[in-house]
């Protein structure tokens, strides 16, 4: 943005000012008045909104520009980062949307307890919102280097400008507001990929000279990522899909299980074209600008547009941060009240309702002790997504495979995987073994010996009769 002179980032600035002012209006129009609509949506929200909603956090900032850097160094296959994430949905809304939507839950921690009982709802609970609190770290660390670019601000002022915005839209709007504001918020972010796409593609003068120039590996399926790297990304997007809270959260505010798996399935033909256009956008970066640092593979282009263009992919930029930040908050919300505060205190839903705006007023504001003391914690992003696919893994096996469904097993076997898979990051993924493949293996393998251990010993010490028997008549003598 360098480019650009203080008239023209002040149009940029002023442009943003605006979409934030009109956005926060809209979100007091829809905002919640009741603690079910807030958490959701009072269950009529129709499923091309929830669709949307849903895939937002897979273009929000982070992907976006990190698609387009490793596209830059390792070619189109980056695209896969994305694509898996819509494999994912197709998969959740075959085999997962409906069941989980039949549980009447709103939280995945409720939804897994009905398989493996009440003790597996605070493990799973507690699991889930350690990971979302590191994954909207993450989304403060990217959205505030971003917005500070994009405004010529520092980073800890971009940081709150997102915390102040983002705890707005979602303590005041709450599930029903987020998810038609979201409507918005990824519209401008498509056009503004799109007109990158645009600008990128006129620049270079089409794809052949870039093609003839780059190896061609840079073309192929796999690229220099390779298909390990690629099935890492295809379960990291399972987890983070299948049992993700706000994904669940979001479904439950659909009108019926038909309505959620549709939802899924919007979701997953929405993150095709992105993903597309964000792989081109990489590999166009490295015909055009060899010698650049890849971080700035999809912001370089912004250089080279008309300024009011400029403005509107800034705008796009700021409400993917936006709406990242707001999903994630919504559901750690979610999980803390449902699963801490409502079971101890009993509250009446207007004490619940207004109980869970201050908590979501703590939950907005808390990543910004990490951001600023703690920025390698970014590096963990895909760390949250291998504690997640533990979860799947253990919902599908209840679902699925109602045989193993011990709770014994299930808590053991999820502490085992947060304690292992965590390890095995820490020693930086011994042997080429990505973390996510230790969040895979542990759960189902504790599941399975435990069941087996269990099977063989108690069953059979198990009374001959434990159920009362009915009175037998004359006839039985």
């Amino acid at each position: 943005m360098d480019t650009f002179g203080t008239t023209d980032t002040a149009i940029i600035i002023g442009v943003i000012a605006l979409y934030i002012i009109g956005t926060s209006w809209l979100t007091a129009r829809l905002r919640s008045k009741s603690s079910s609509e807030f958490m959701v949506g009072g269950r009529a929200t129709p499923a091309m909104v929830i669709g949307v909603l849903m895939m937002s956090e897979f273009i929000g900032s982070k992907s976006t520009i990190g698609v387009a850097q490793a596209a830059f160094d390792s070619g189109m296959a980056a695209m896969w980062a994305v694509l898996t994430a819509a494999l994912a949905f197709a998969l959740f809304g075959k085999f997962m949307a409906g069941r989980l939507y039949a549980t009447g839950e709103m939280t995945i921690s409720g939804a897994i307890a009905q398989r493996y009982g009440p003790k597996a709802r605070l493990i799973v609970s507690l699991i889930m919102i350690y990971a979302l609190l590191l994954v909207n770290v993450g989304n403060y660390l990217s959205g505030a280097a971003a917005i500070a670019t994009v405004t010529k601000s520092s980073i800890p002022t971009a940081a709150f400008l997102i915390a102040i915005v983002s705890t707005f839209y979602f303590a005041l709007g709450g599930m029903k507001s987020i998810a038609y504001v979201s409507l918005l918020h990824t519209g401008l972010k498509y056009i503004g990929v799109f007109i990158i796409l645009g600008t990128a593609l006129y620049m270079s003068k089409g794809m052949g000279p870039v093609m003839d120039k780059l190896p061609a590996y840079y073309f192929t399926l796999d690229g220099h990522i390779g298909w390990g790297t690629i099935f890492a990304f295809f379960i990291g997007n399972i987890g983070a899909v299948f049992t993700t809270q706000y994904i669940v959260q979001a479904i439950s505010a659909t009108k019926s299980a038909r309505s959620a798996k549709n939802s899924a399935y919007i979701s997953a033909a929405l993150c095709i074209p992105i993903s597309i256009a964000l792989g081109f956008i990489g590999v166009i970066a490295k015909f055009l600008f060899p010698e650049m640092k890849s971080l700035f593979a999809l912001p370089i282009f912004m250089q080279h547009m008309n300024v009011y263009l400029a403005a509107t992919v800034a705008v796009s930029l700021v409400a993917s941060v936006f709406l990242g930040v707001s999903t994630v908050a919504l559901a750690i919300a979610s999980l803390v009240v449902k699963d801490f505060y409502v079971p101890i205190a009993k509250p009446t839903p207007e004490r619940e309702l207004q109980m869970t705006r201050w908590l979501s007023v703590v939950i907005g504001f808390l990543p910004l002790v990490f951001v600023f003391f703690a920025p390698g914690l970014l590096k963990l992003s895909f760390f949250t997504r291998a504690l997640r696919l533990s979860l799947a893994i253990v919902a599908m096996i209840g679902f699925f495979i109602p045989f193993f469904d011990g709770t014994r097993g299930a808590i053991v076997g999820l502490l085992a995987s947060v304690v292992g898979t965590t390890a095995w990051y820490l020693m930086g993924d011994p042997f080429g073994i990505d973390n996510m493949y230790v969040a895979l293996a542990i759960p189902a393998i504790v599941i399975v010996v435990e069941k087996l251990f269990h099977w063989r010993g108690p069953v059979r010490m198990q009374p001959v009769a434990t159920k009362p028997t009915r009175p037998q008549g004359p006839s039985s003598v």
